[in-house]
């Protein structure tokens, strides 16, 4: 397959180009374009390394906690749609049996593939989270960090964990961290009630990532900077919901300032109600209601979002000002390389994988290619 005429985004210009696919791998930029070749014509179009959503719970009427394949197969044919062609199915703090039956969905989604967006590993967000900070995460359900209580969770499936999310403050913490790091896990701090100084601690720990950045946890204040005042006084990375909802773009604009494009990414957090009308849905098994683009908990608690990674570039782009492919870098590469898959993913380089993305001006999916197959064309 050939994408030709195209404005290429690479990790630090845009030029015109076009690409060969072959063997699901990005064969050669600028080929010799033989007329036998199936064309897809990229003229006034944009290609993208994929997306790469390292923190989403559902798609499209389905959650990661249904612990079937069928639902998580799902999700990743919906997201597609949107560009995404990597994701971390992410679970919520629920009932250990649970979180254990999505853990080997996810394990065996990974192995064996779906039909849309590549399965890479799994996102625990919780259940060693903080009660003060619960966001729209399940109170009774929380666990005490403790490796013995991961190990249970995972069982035979380590290799599938590709990040935890947990408080650092909370008795267990520190010995918890250790372990994911001696695992090639990325431990991240969220759902925490830490002042600076304990977050401080979990960095020095191993902590290298924090959860949905400004939400779930102790804001910035010039006497006590918490956790917010951790992350911007170190180089750890975090990511944002960049939906105009969970931050103000004022708030976006400051932080993206403050750490670098280089050092967040662009996550969607985005619920079953994902692509769906607004109605009534569930997170983690508690009752959310979308409306006018916002879902919440009947006490009025975001309960997760209904972005989608392209919305979340677009919205960035048209609140900032960083070039387009500075943007398309933290919605790709810098997931791939929380992932650890960056020697194959997340920028167009010859033989890395063909995940990629097609769209107009005004950053509207055209098509979206899966290891060298079109999973999508609008």
């Amino acid at each position: 397959m050939i994408i030709k005429d195209c404005n290429i985004i690479f990790t630090d210009k845009i030029e015109k180009g076009s690409i060969l696919i072959e063997d699901g791998k990005i064969k050669e930029i600028n080929p010799r374009i033989e007329e036998s070749s199936h064309i897809i014509d990229g003229s006034s179009l944009y290609l993208s390394p994929g997306f790469i959503d390292v923190h989403i719970h559902g798609a499209g009427g389905h959650d990661t906690m249904d612990g079937t394949f069928e639902s998580l197969n799902e999700i990743a044919k919906v997201i597609s749609t949107h560009g995404t062609t990597s994701f971390l199915p992410t679970t919520m703090t629920c009932s250990i049996e649970d979180i254990k039956k999505s853990v080997e969905a996810i394990a065996y989604a990974k192995k064996n593939g779906t039909e849309g967006a590549n399965v890479i590993g799994a996102h625990l967000e919780g259940p060693f989270i903080s009660p003060e900070m619960i966001g729209a995460q399940n109170p009774n359900y929380i666990q005490k960090p403790s490796v013995n209580t991961f190990k249970e969770i995972v069982n035979d499936n380590i290799d599938a964990i590709t990040s935890v999310t947990l408080a650092p403050e909370l008795d267990g913490a520190k010995e918890l961290i250790s372990y994911l790091k001696e695992n090639n896990i990325t431990p991240s701090m969220g759902h925490t009630k830490a002042k600076y100084t304990e977050a401080i601690e979990g960095i020095k720990c191993g902590v290298c990532h924090a959860t949905h950045l400004f939400n779930a946890m102790t804001p910035f204040h010039h006497r006590e900077p918490g956790v917010v005042g951790a992350i911007f006084d170190t180089d750890i990375t975090t990511e944002t919901i960049s939906d105009g909802i969970h931050i103000n773009y004022a708030s976006l604009r400051t932080a993206y300032k403050v750490k670098g494009t280089d050092k967040v990414l662009l996550v969607t957090d985005a619920m079953m109600a994902c692509c769906m009308p607004d109605g009534n849905y569930s997170l983690g098994g508690q009752d959310v209601i979308v409306e006018n683009g916002a879902a919440r908990l009947k006490n009025g608690a975001l309960a997760g979002s209904v972005l989608t990674l392209d919305a979340a570039v677009k919205n960035v782009y048209n609140n900032t000002n960083y070039p387009l492919n500075e943007v398309i870098n933290m919605a790709s590469l810098n997931g791939a390389k929380l992932c650890r898959v960056d020697h194959r993913k997340g920028m167009i380089k010859e033989g890395y994988d063909a995940d990629l993305v097609l769209f107009d001006k005004n950053i509207n999916v055209k098509y979206t290619i899966v290891n060298g197959k079109v999973v999508y064309s609008a």
